[in-house]
């Protein structure tokens, strides 16, 4: 009696350990990364005043199956209202000198685990440095490429280590910290419903990043029995610029649910930001 008791234990742990595997790869993780070494076919883009637009969406770790589409939709419409050529993609291999030289700004849109091989590293890098513009969304800068010490410490300026959990998603206050070309659209305190707030291990202000949208910590839940406490001291950077060589990085940390990129606040702030980039306008 006692050994089946045993053995019927034994294989209802089996159970639910091959359960939490399946439910973990099911959304992006445990998955040992694969690399794509063959560049798609991108289509010849016509020369015009057109800004030229490699939109990203490659994904090693955690998939965002509700921010990533949701986000390419955005994109999408976006380029139709303001003329850009743009290229959405899954394939990293596009990151290779001859492709990143045709488009004026890369677009990473909730990539996530290491997705470079160190080439394409070396080819992006040397891109961004020479006069590239990239721009980052969401999981770009909290799950994507921590092995890569440039990528966190330069690209990034801070590494990511908490986010909401207690509940995931809040409504919270955004601040306008820098009343630039690319927020004057905003109220100076912003309510963005239902969205899942980062924290960093660092201010980039204090290694020379601007800084354009704060988080007022005060509008949303940061207990501190939370392991980790979503909270930083001080100022709470959510949104940054500045410059990279003679290239230029904007990151937002704004974008995980799918809503988030219906509202016209928040898409205007992105067209803005790509626009800037395009248009290497300060």
């Amino acid at each position: 009696m006692l050994k089946k008791t045993l053995l019927g234990g034994a294989a209802l742990i089996s159970l639910f350990i091959v359960y939490v595997v399946y439910s973990l790869r099911a959304e992006g993780f445990l998955r040992t990364p694969q690399y794509d070494t063959v560049a798609p076919s991108i289509p010849k883009i016509q020369q015009s005043t057109a800004s030229n637009i490699l939109v990203l969406s490659k994904t090693n770790s955690f998939i965002h199956k509700e921010g990533i589409p949701a986000a390419t939709k955005m994109l999408a419409e976006l380029a139709v209202e303001n003329g850009w050529n743009l290229y959405q993609t899954d394939n990293a291999a596009t990151h290779n000198a001859l492709d990143l030289s045709r488009f004026d700004v890369v677009v990473w849109n909730n990539t996530s685990g290491d997705i470079l091989t160190l080439e394409q590293r070396q080819a992006f890098r040397t891109w961004l440095v020479s006069g590239g513009k990239w721009l980052g969304l969401h999981a770009a800068g909290g799950d994507t490429s921590y092995d890569w010490d440039w990528y966190v410490n330069t690209l990034l300026g801070a590494q990511f280590f908490a986010h909401t959990t207690s509940p995931q998603f809040q409504t919270a206050t955004v601040s306008v910290a820098d009343k630039s070309a690319l927020t004057l659209h905003l109220p100076a305190l912003w309510s963005i419903p239902q969205e899942e707030w980062y924290a960093f291990d660092r201010n980039p202000r204090d290694t020379g990043s601007s800084i354009l949208l704060a988080l007022e910590e005060s509008s949303y839940r940061t207990d501190e029995w939370l392991m980790p406490d979503p909270s930083m001291p001080g100022e709470h950077p959510i949104a940054w610029t500045h410059p990279l060589g003679q290239g230029k990085v904007i990151y937002s940390a704004i974008g995980h649910t799918a809503a988030t990129y219906s509202l016209a606040s928040y898409r205007t702030f992105i067209a803005n930001a790509i626009n800037q980039l395009a248009a290497h306008q300060e």
